[in-house]
């Protein structure tokens, strides 16, 4: 397995190991299998219980054709429709915990997906899916043709770094700051803060706590408008995050 380094909006380096070809083979043939019995359960219904075939006989070649490739495109867009609404995971990618993520650290969008999905003919149809197998294997970042082209990557989420271990803190998209000053803070200031924070809240050291919290104040101007200095810094933290993701 390689290692990938993402590099978020943040200017935070996350490492995040890449899936193997292992996983992204079980992933390819449980999606297989999936399309498989969708073909096969339409094709009964059709053709053994509502005996289409029959009521076709009297159309020309382009109405029936029309007609088949409209009730099997699911099959077709398959990939491209479930990465786009599960943001890079089809369900054999979701068993396997595995996902298409961009290397520049940016969430992959449609026109990323659309353009591995164009790929796929040449990764997966083309001499019995060698193209995709050998540059998986050979690439640097473990990508086959598709991904190179579309700049994305796919990893394995069993082994992804806990956000944690960063800057980065879960806002969601309502969150409102408090504290525009702490943007006079740097990254490094912020690991700083986020790592002494947490290893003085896991001992209960509230005199750190305090500390960190008027250090903060002395550097930026904030006043700590809660009362709670361990509040105070959470607040911190994630109106560091979100000002730095919306400059």
């Amino acid at each position: 397995m390689s290692e990938l380094s993402i590099n978020t909006t943040q200017n935070v380096k996350i490492n995040f190991i890449a899936a193997s070809v292992g996983e992204r083979l079980g992933a390819f043939f449980i999606d297989l299998f999936i399309v498989i019995c969708y073909i096969t359960v339409l094709s009964i219904v059709l053709f053994d219980w509502l005996q289409l075939d029959r009521l076709m006989v009297n159309l020309d070649g382009w109405s029936r054709g029309a007609i088949f490739l409209l009730l099997y495109s699911p099959v077709i867009v398959y990939s491209l429709v479930l990465e786009s609404v599960f943001e890079g995971q089809s369900l054999g990618k979701k068993l396997l915990k595995i996902k298409v993520v961009k290397i520049d650290g940016y969430q992959a969008g449609f026109g990323d997906y659309l353009i591995r999905w164009f790929f796929r003919v040449i990764d997966f149809f083309t001499f019995f899916g060698l193209p995709g197998l050998i540059t998986v294997i050979t690439s640097q970042k473990s990508q086959r043709l598709g991904d190179m082209a579309a700049g994305t990557a796919v990893i394995t989420l069993k082994n992804k770094i806990n956000i944690s271990h960063t800057i980065l803190e879960d806002i969601g998209e309502s969150y409102v700051p408090t504290y525009p000053l702490v943007i006079k803070l740097s990254d490094n200031d912020m690991r700083i803060i986020k790592e002494t924070f947490q290893k003085a809240a896991a001992k209960n050291d509230h005199e750190v706590i305090y500390k960190l919290a008027a250090k903060i104040e002395s550097v930026t101007g904030i006043k700590n408008q809660s009362g709670n200095n361990s509040d105070f810094i959470r607040v911190i933290l994630k109106d560091y995050n979100f000002y730095t993701q919306n400059m």
